[in-house]
């Protein structure tokens, strides 16, 4: 920390901050800065995909956080993970390449005013940093493929590999063809726009391991960069904001406690608070930005009254579905010997394959939970295995679980400072399943899993619902059981959403800045006005181009 003093300041080296790191460093004239709160990814598990079993709820890489209990989820409280260490979410998550559905977008664009973030114009941005396996041999993709995904012939080749998984499964094929059989077509690109069908989910790996947008973004280039500075295992505590001559406010940088004392860092240009949908508004309202009654409850003076921060959290809500099967190999039976686990481990050892190589859920499918509904608004992510709960132990028994979610919920919760300590945790209130909408796709969900698992593909193996049960058929006891055996998918967003002007409640503009507050953007997962339909770590890496974009062209303006 020997200089203090930089063109951009950027908070949190997760899946928006290394990008924007690159991005904005890549010009020799802007110092840039990066504060992490976790230290570096060079824990070996989080670079085994399998080790997400691990990292998550292993204070090395997730800040620990639970959920205040939820009347949604039968008053239970749910472990809430979040990347604590360079790569954040994306060192630690699922590693699914989703973008979501054109609609997410389009609707950005009408909450926002702003058509820039249309479907058809945000996937630029989306194609800038794409790596896809599937252009390594571009004679043999079609031309809407290259249209949505770019064309290495041309030149078009980025960062963020994405690859095909490296397993399969018997009992996932069948359950695949149940579901073709149940009338969800097949696919093998879920990222068209529409995402509905059924196949293996494509994920962000590299030959066999992880591949964090640390790896992807950071190293070796930024390290290279005599530009780009960063601190690890520091942690933002406070946002300066200074009252300028014109009586209008300004962010010109942030305190962080390095583990033994408090340093001040300066931006001339921009503070870009990337530390996520929990972290992001928390340090917001630790500096006085957020819902003054909130801020004045915990002693801490109001800098700027907006009621938006930490409103509007949206999540994923997984209800797991388990289903004993005979006959038919699943991890359950395979992890549970010594003899299984070493085949196991020689297999990745040898050749980067099997279930060391395996994402948390292997295949996916998007449908609709009732005919009525006018697009995919479910979907599932099917596993070759069962447990209670991530970091519990497999269940003795043989099985798989379809989990499955409702994309678009209407619950809304909240994320907020319980105390004006910056170590202390914020209360996470996500309020699942408080809507009347919210329980019945909650119910009809488990139905439309049922009538796959009924199919002609699965009965070879004997499927018996073990969760639920089968005696629950009712909308009432199908949505008080799915807040039995439901949990997080980990995708919080909207806390600190963006919107129109004439919008009480949004806390950035179309650009991402925030309202009332010069120098100082958002740029992660909590931007998000409403969730996107899918897994959402790869939307944010397009948020975060697009908002380089912005910032660099803000400076040439300037």
């Amino acid at each position: 920390m020997s200089d203090t003093t930089f063109d951009y300041i950027i908070i949190g080296g997760g899946t928006a901050g290394a990008l924007l790191c690159n991005r904005l460093s890549a010009d020799g004239r802007n110092r840039v800065l990066l504060i992490e709160a976790g230290r570096k990814d060079d824990y070996h598990w989080i670079h085994i995909p399998v080790g997400y079993l691990y990292c998550i709820g292993n204070p090395r890489t997730d800040w620990l956080y639970h959920t205040e209990p939820d009347a949604g989820l039968n008053g239970r409280t749910l472990r809430y993970p979040r990347g604590k260490t360079l790569g954040g979410c994306s060192s630690i998550n699922g590693m699914i390449y989703m973008r979501g559905q054109a609609r997410d977008y389009d609707h950005w664009a009408e909450l926002t005013g702003d058509a820039s973030w249309r479907w058809d114009n945000a996937l630029p941005y989306f194609r800038r940093h794409e790596d896809h396996w599937r252009l390594d041999q571009p004679d043999g993709v079609n031309e809407n493929f290259k249209r949505l995904h770019g064309n290495k012939a041309t030149g078009s080749q980025g960062e963020w590999r994405v690859e095909k998984q490296r397993l399969r499964w018997d009992v996932l094929d069948a359950f695949a063809q149940a579901a073709q059989q149940a009338g969800i077509p097949a696919t093998d690109d879920f990222n068209g726009g529409s995402n509905e069908g059924v196949g293996y989910f494509e994920v962000n790996q590299k030959n066999g391991w992880r591949w964090n947008t640390a790896k992807a973004f950071l190293r070796p280039t930024c390290y290279g960069r005599p530009n780009f500075e960063m601190w690890t295992a520091a942690q933002a505590s406070k946002l300066l904001i200074e009252t300028q001559p014109d009586g209008s406010q300004r962010c010109t940088g942030v305190q962080v406690w390095d583990g033994h004392e408090m340093v001040t860092a300066r931006a001339t240009q921009e503070v870009i608070l990337s530390a996520g949908a929990v972290n992001s508004p928390q340090l917001l309202q630790l500096s006085g930005i957020g819902p003054a009654a909130l801020l004045r409850q915990h002693g801490i003076d109001v800098v700027h009254d907006l009621p938006g921060v930490g409103a509007n959290l949206q999540d994923h809500l997984q209800i797991r579905a388990v289903f004993k099967v005979q006959g038919v190999q699943t991890l359950n039976t395979m992890a549970t010997s010594l003899l299984g686990k070493a085949k196991i481990g020689l297999e990745y050892a040898l050749k980067r394959s099997g279930p060391m190589s395996m994402a948390p859920s292997q295949l996916g499918a998007f449908t609709r939970s009732s005919a009525d509904q006018p697009w995919p608004n479910i979907e599932y992510h099917v596993q070759p295995l069962s447990l209670d709960a991530f970091g519990e132990p497999l269940h003795s028994f043989p099985a798989f679980t379809a989990s499955v979610c409702n994309l678009n919920p209407t619950s809304r919760g909240t994320v907020n400072i319980k105390s004006a300590d910056f170590k202390a945790a914020p209360a996470i209130a996500p309020n699942y399943l408080s809507t009347a909408e919210d329980r019945q796709v909650a119910a009809d969900s488990l139905r439309v899993t049922r009538r796959i698992v009924a199919q002609p593909a699965l009965a070879p193996y004997k499927p018996e619902e073990w969760k639920p049960g089968v005696q629950f058929e009712s909308d009432e006891d199908l949505a008080r059981l799915a807040g039995d055996i439901a949990t997080t998918i980990f995708h919080p967003v909207g806390t600190t959403k963006m919107g129109r002007g004439d919008d009480p409640m949004a806390v950035l503009d179309s650009q991402l800045r925030v309202r009332g507050i010069a120098g100082l953007r958002v740029v992660d997962a909590g931007a998000m006005p409403t969730i996107t339909s899918g897994n959402t770590n790869s939307p944010t890496l397009m948020l975060a181009e697009k908002a380089a974009e912005w910032i660099l062209q803000a400076r040439k303006t300037a």
